[in-house]
Parts: C-alpha cells; sequence; structure tokens
C-alpha cells in the first residue's frame, strides 16, 4: 500500500492508522503563527463507526488504503440481514442491516448499490443518490400560501419524514436525495 504525507490527506481517503481503516471525513490545514504547518483530520472508524481527531504533519507518513468498488443489487431482507448478488459472478452476499444505518428506508427491492471491499470484507454500502418514493400522506394544499416559498409534512411509503412542496399531494411520486433526506423534484 502507498505511504503519503500528512498534508496529502483528503476528505474521502481511507487510512490504515492505529490497526485499523479509517475513512477521511473532515481535513483542516492549519499554518499556526509558530510551529510547523499541519493537517488536522476528523477520521470515522470503517468497521466500528467510531470518531477520532487526529493531527497530521508533514513529515508524518501514513498508509492510504485502496478499496475495491463492486455493483451489487439488492435481493431480499431476512433475519436482519440484507443480501446483495453480484451481478457478473451471481455471488451473493450478506450483510447486517445497521450497514446503511438510518439510510435503511430508501433501499428497495432490485436497487443496485455500491459496496466497498477490504480484501474480503465488505466495509460500505453506498445509496443510489436520486432514489423514487411515493408521498403515503401530507396535508392538504391551504389557499395562499404559495406565495412564500413554503413546505408542509409529508411521510412517504417507506415511512420517513420529509418536507415538500405545497402541489405535492398524497400518491404522487418525488425523487428524494438519499445523503440529506430532502425533496428534489417530482418524479
Amino acid at each position: 500500500m502507498p505511504k503519503i504525507n500528512g498534508n496529502e490527506i483528503r476528505p474521502g481517503n481511507v487510512l490504515e492508522h492505529e490497526g485499523s481503516l479509517w475513512g477521511a471525513v473532515k481535513v483542516d490545514h492549519v499554518k499556526p503563527g509558530k510551529g510547523g504547518a499541519f493537517a488536522q483530520v476528523e477520521l470515522k472508524n470503517l468497521r466500528d463507526g467510531r470518531k477520532l481527531n487526529e493531527r497530521f504533519r508533514s513529515a508524518d507518513k501514513v498508509e492510504r488504503v485502496r478499496l475495491d468498488q463492486k455493483d451489487q443489487q439488492f435481493l431480499f431482507e431476512t433475519d436482519g440481514m440484507l443480501t446483495f448478488m453480484d451481478s457478473e459472478t451471481y455471488e451473493q452476499i450478506a450483510l447486517p442491516v445497521d450497514i446503511l444505518g438510518d439510510r435503511r428506508p430508501f433501499l428497495q427491492d432490485g436497487m443496485v448499490v455500491h459496496i466497498e471491499y477490504y480484501g474480503e470484507e465488505a466495509l460500505n454500502v453506498t445509496l443510489p443518490q436520486k432514489v423514487v418514493c411515493k408521498v403515503a400522506e401530507t396535508e392538504p394544499v391551504v389557499k395562499g400560501q404559495t406565495a412564500a416559498n413554503s413546505f408542509k409534512p409529508a411521510i412517504l411509503d417507506n415511512g420517513v419524514r420529509v418536507m415538500i412542496p405545497p402541489f405535492v399531494g398524497t400518491d404522487e411520486d418525488i425523487i428524494v436525495n438519499t445523503e440529506l433526506f430532502e425533496y428534489v423534484e417530482r418524479a
């Protein structure tokens, strides 16, 4: 694995640090008035989700890890495990539900996701950024409320609450951003 200097760390990089795999979430380059410059890096453990703030000087060497990405199709869920299939080799893999965290409701049957592997170990599942959902219930439109940029609460068919524009009604398909849990547009 290639070693990089501490000042070359970028958000999204995966590092091997203290015997574990960490993803760089946020990187701030600091040049204090006295002393050498350093990178203040917020790290997230890819295996258990712990967070860590670490300082890396430019002279510090860290291992940068490359993860293999595969597109896999979601098949079904049983006993708290999600089963995915590689569309090229047709091999199946079962991963725990909590690997998706609060994005779990957006996973739909047959959806193709990106799974990142370190060797044979699956570390992360990335959903498509935009997903089509149906509005299950929302408030009716109130006349005269369209002048201002106003939104109303809605519950989607997967149980997630989002804010939608007043012109969207019940049983309409909308596109939702899975990272921000926000309405994007009508489908």
